[in-house]
């Protein structure tokens, strides 16, 4: 008889599943089912980056290349039209620069608070509530934008447009700020707590300590969640299309009407044009730009944290 005292872990675990056959053909079944879901996953993936590129070129088929890259006019509904990116590309990033303007100061004071300041009792209750904003549906924030922040703007900012960039730059940099505070406060609450208690023990004080001490440690965390901030806010949606106007103009005047990727995307898919012209197949070469951007963005965020990650 075999001596079970001298059998590893997994062998015990696999000679005890052998006596039930369910357990059996269910340890045997379930790795099929994750790689199936794994595969499926996948898959879809390439089917959208390939549907993507298959109507961009088709787009392109029909729009000179030089046109999309080099015009800063974009009129796709004109008897002339003009397909020039950059005025779309100019808003969206006007929009996300205000929007991380407002995130980042916000989100990593939060961050630092419930790491290094808040006890473990309100950092419980603080934290789960500012991570509701996350969940709170993003027309909601639009019209939160229009109807709440626009005229409180006007009335600081005469002559300022009812559909401008600083707006909804400010209510997306305020949807972004539960993302930032959330990344960044696990970046720091995981640094041991041996190296604040040496930090303390030379004397330092608790503003120094996580200064020079725990945030240098946890910058890989923190500089990736405002990259990612960053990215989230170049594809946000529905608050610029509420807020932000439909004028796609080349201009760095943040009170004025702007047109970003995401919002012309829906503004076509909304009826404006036949299917198979190329206003349409417009639609697939801004994804497709809007795609670049987010890619490039998470690749440099992915970069950072494995460039300046800290292991313990």
């Amino acid at each position: 008889m075999e001596d079970r005292s001298k059998l590893s872990v997994s062998e015990r675990i696999e000679q005890r599943t052998k006596g039930s056959g369910s357990s059996s053909f269910t340890e045997k079944l379930m790795p099929v089912v994750f790689f199936i879901c794994a595969l499926i996953s996948i898959l879809t993936t390439v089917g959208i980056v390939f549907t993507l590129l298959f109507e961009t070129v088709t787009f392109f088929s029909n729009v000179p290349f030089a046109d999309f890259f080099a015009s800063t006019e974009w009129y796709p509904f004109f008897s002339d039209p003009q397909y020039g990116i950059w005025p779309l590309v100019n808003g969206t990033l006007m929009i996300a620069g205000i929007a991380m303007l407002v995130a980042v100061p916000f989100g990593l004071g939060a961050a630092i608070y419930l790491s290094e300041y808040a006890s473990e009792k309100v950092r419980k209750t603080v934290k789960p509530i500012l991570e509701v904003l996350a969940g709170i549906p993003t027309i909601v924030y639009g019209f939160f934008a229009l109807t709440f922040v626009t005229p409180i703007l006007r009335s600081i900012i005469p002559g300022m447009d009812i559909y401008n960039a600083l707006s909804p730059g400010i209510v997306v940099g305020v949807m972004i700020i539960p993302m930032i505070a959330s990344l960044s406060e696990d970046a720091m609450s995981s640094v041991p707590n041996s190296i604040r208690q040496g930090a303390f023990a030379l004397g330092a004080t608790r503003m120094e300590v996580t200064v020079k001490v725990v945030m240098p440690a946890a910058l890989s965390g923190i500089v990736a969640s405002f990259v990612l901030g960053v990215s989230r806010a170049i594809g946000e949606t529905m608050i610029v299309t509420v807020a932000g106007g439909a004028s796609p103009t080349m201009t760095v005047d943040p009170t004025g009407a702007v047109q970003t990727m995401t919002a012309y995307i829906v503004q076509v898919t909304q009826g404006d044009a036949g299917y198979g012209t190329p206003i349409y197949y417009s639609i697939y070469a801004v994804g497709m730009t809007l795609f670049i951007f987010t890619l490039m963005m998470n690749l440099l965020a992915h970069y950072i944290s494995r460039r300046f990650r800290e292991d313990y």
